[in-house]
């Protein structure tokens, strides 16, 4: 059995979800876009993973910024306002008759191509939108038992090749590190960055607690993960020393406790790492980990 951080409960409601194409609402088979889309060629893209709890989008200013800014990065105009875009997903929440434990997919590629190229020039049609929600609630038995990791060979890049903090649909280095991984006995892929630091994994960010601190990377190699950047706020507005630097895999094979966050599992506790057990990682043993968690759960009542 598949198990991991994006591990959800079994929903039949999403066999008859309607997905957002282009202004249409359709039947989960007859979703479909063109082989000539500009994301399923070349994988030019930006996307965002966006959590509905009780009728409200979690931080979903900070994901909006997050898609305008990865397409600016990547030189793609978006036809529509942030306040209209977050209309049109409301709508599709809405026409789902959604309310709660929902993961929304917004997913923005350059449009259809003339013909395969890498070249946006070819582009004859506007952005392609594309919106997916799904009843999806985290699976209480992977918070329960937590994650295994390996660390991968495959490196989180600078960002003067593909930088990590932009979303975009080319996630095929992060695919070979699961891979790796799970061909190692893993559940996820830990992921260093170029000079052999601990970086992130391929999917969320990592932390890990030495000695009553939080530490989690500089930021410079990893992704701009809006449940991490929630987790730092929350240990500055608690009393609780987080630190961000340069750290290795030294330092996390002696750590106490170790958890990975993302907008889909908020924390998830790692048991192991390369096989190691970290820390004291039963249950009620990871104090800071479950004390961070209950926090970021009131974070997201009172947002």
């Amino acid at each position: 059995m598949i198990h991991g951080t994006h591990n959800a409960e079994p929903d039949e409601r999403n066999e008859d979800v309607l997905i957002y194409v282009n202004g249409a609402m359709l039947e989960r088979s007859e979703a479909k876009i063109s082989v000539f889309d500009s994301g399923y060629l070349v994988g030019d893209g930006v996307w965002e993973g966006v959590r509905l709890y009780d009728g409200k989008l979690a931080f979903v200013d900070l994901h909006i910024d997050r898609l305008w800014n990865g397409a600016a990065s990547i030189g793609m105009k978006l036809c529509w306002s942030k306040d209209e875009l977050l209309e049109i997903v409301y709508g599709v929440i809405e026409k789902n008759s959604m309310h709660t434990d929902v993961h929304v997919r917004i997913m923005v590629t350059r449009g259809i191509k003339k013909t395969p190229s890498q070249d946006p020039r070819l582009t004859i049609s506007g952005p392609n939108l594309v919106i997916i929600a799904e009843h999806k609630k985290a699976s209480p038995e992977t918070t329960a038992k937590g994650i295994t990791l390996f660390t991968s060979t495959v490196r989180r890049g600078t960002a003067d090749a593909l930088d990590p903090r932009l979303n975009c649909h080319s996630k095929l280095h992060e695919v070979q590190a699961l891979v790796q991984a799970i061909e190692a006995g893993a559940d996820e892929a830990l992921m260093l960055d170029t000079r052999g630091f601990v970086s992130t994994c391929n999917a969320t960010n990592f932390f890990i607690v030495r000695n009553g601190e939080v530490i989690t990377s500089t930021g410079a190699y990893c992704m701009n993960g809006i449940t991490r950047h929630n987790v730092i706020r929350i240990c500055a507005e608690n009393g609780i020393t987080c630190h961000l630097k340069d750290f290795s895999l030294f330092d996390v094979y002696g750590a106490d406790e170790a958890f990975v966050t993302g907008s889909f599992g908020g924390l998830t506790t790692v048991t192991k790492i390369d096989g190691r057990e970290i820390g004291i990682h039963s249950g009620s043993e990871n104090p800071i980990t479950i004390r961070l968690s209950k926090l970021y759960k009131e974070l997201i009542c009172r947002q």
